[in-house]
């Protein structure tokens, strides 16, 4: 279905389009291709890239998703789980099970990512407090909190590029 519709173009990353295709085919292919970037043993070595691939996997959904990449001491992907499914606004998190889950990938680092359903990416006071709880946890096991996305259709923001990670 998606393989057919998407032929490898010229260049490197690019691809044709074979058939007509709807808005949500693209939403689709835009899914699936950032899928790709996030396989078992990529090594995050450009963060922008992450970040893309994140907010095309997150941004239209209707409902807060909170999410994490376990990734391994050389910043390899171990793995991608969404975590938390939440409502139009919110989404409960509970450090205990991110921990869980860390270990049981055997992380050395995480890197955590939810959407806001709203369009707008800027962070509330709840999901900074959170990121601040989480580090706390994820430090009693020796895993480093690199960084919590808030992405959106108008954007991402980094808490770590504003600072709430220390």
């Amino acid at each position: 279905m998606l393989h057919q519709k998407l032929i490898a173009g010229e260049h490197p990353g690019t691809y044709r389009v074979t058939e007509l295709v709807t808005d949500d085919d693209l939403l689709t292919i835009a899914q699936a291709i950032a899928r790709q970037k996030l396989v078992k043993g990529t090594a995050l070595t450009d963060k922008y890239l992450a970040q893309q691939a994140l907010q095309g996997l997150l941004q239209t959904r209707d409902r807060e998703v909170f999410a994490s990449l376990f990734l391994d001491n050389q910043h390899r992907i171990l793995a991608y789980e969404e975590l938390f499914l939440g409502t139009l606004s919110a989404a409960t998190v509970y450090p205990r099970d991110v921990v869980k889950r860390a270990l049981h990938h055997n992380a050395a680092a995480l890197m955590l990512v939810h959407n806001h359903p709203s369009g707008h990416p800027e962070p509330s006071r709840a999901d900074i407090e959170i990121t601040h709880r989480l580090q706390s946890a994820l430090e009693l096991v020796d895993i480093r909190l690199l960084d919590h996305l808030v992405v959106a259709t108008e954007g991402i923001v980094s808490l770590a590029e504003r600072g709430y990670l220390g």
